[in-house]
C-alpha cells in the first residue's frame, strides 16, 4: 500500500514541475480504487487504497495550496465532494447525498470523512485534475483541456491521466493572446 502513496507522490511531483503555479487552483480527483487493484471500476472499492491515495493528495494540497475536490462515481451522477466553505464561495448549491463505498465510491467516501465540513455539489469547473482508472473527470474541468504528459501512465493497475486547462482563445487571426503555457 505504501508503494501506491509513493508512486502517486512521484507523479504529483512531476506535475508540480510542469505546472508550478498551483496556489488556489481547483484540483479534481477522480479515482477508482477498484481499477487500482486490477478490478473492474465500481466492483471492489478499497478504503485502504483510498486512504493511501488521500494521504499523498493531502500532502500535495499542503505543499501547493490547491483546493482538492473529489468526483463520486456514476451512482451519484459524478457529484463532487467539496468543503462547504469553498462551495459557498463559488455559489455551488449543495445536493442531498453522502457518498459511501457502494454509491459514490471508496475514494469519494473516504475524502468525505476526512474533510472538515464536506458537502456534495452537482458540478464544478476545475483548473486541473487527475483521473485514476478512467473515471472521466472531463465533465468537471474548464472548457479548454490540455493533457499533461508524465513519465508513468499507470498507478497500480489503473490507467492514470492528468489534465490542465487554459482560457479560450477568441477573436481570430488578428487577436493577440497572452500565452501562459
Amino acid at each position: 500500500m505504501m508503494e501506491l502513496r509513493m508512486a502517486l507522490t512521484s507523479l504529483l511531483d512531476e506535475l508540480r514541475a510542469q505546472v508550478p503555479e498551483l496556489t488556489n487552483k481547483h484540483f479534481i480527483v477522480g479515482a477508482s480504487t477498484s481499477e487500482v487493484t486490477g478490478g473492474k471500476i465500481g466492483k471492489q472499492g478499497s478504503v485502504e487504497i483510498a486512504q493511501e491515495l488521500y494521504a499523498a493528495l493531502s500532502q500535495f494540497k499542503k505543499d501547493t495550496g490547491v483546493h482538492l475536490v473529489f468526483q463520486c462515481c456514476e451512482h451519484l451522477n459524478r457529484a463532487i465532494v467539496i468543503e462547504r466553505c469553498l462551495a459557498e464561495e463559488k455559489g455551488l448549491p449543495e445536493v442531498a447525498a453522502i457518498p459511501v463505498r457502494e454509491a459514490g465510491g471508496a475514494m469519494a467516501a473516504y475524502a468525505f470523512k476526512q474533510m472538515n465540513d464536506p458537502v456534495l455539489v452537482e458540478r464544478i469547473s476545475c483548473d486541473l485534475g487527475i483521473d485514476i482508472g478512467d473515471t472521466f473527470i472531463g465533465m468537471h474541468l474548464k472548457e479548454v483541456v490540455i493533457p499533461i504528459r508524465l513519465s508513468k501512465k499507470e498507478l497500480g493497475q489503473a490507467h492514470v491521466t492528468f489534465a490542465s486547462t487554459r482560457p479560450k482563445r477568441i477573436g481570430g487571426e488578428r487577436a493577440v493572446y497572452k500565452i501562459s503555457e
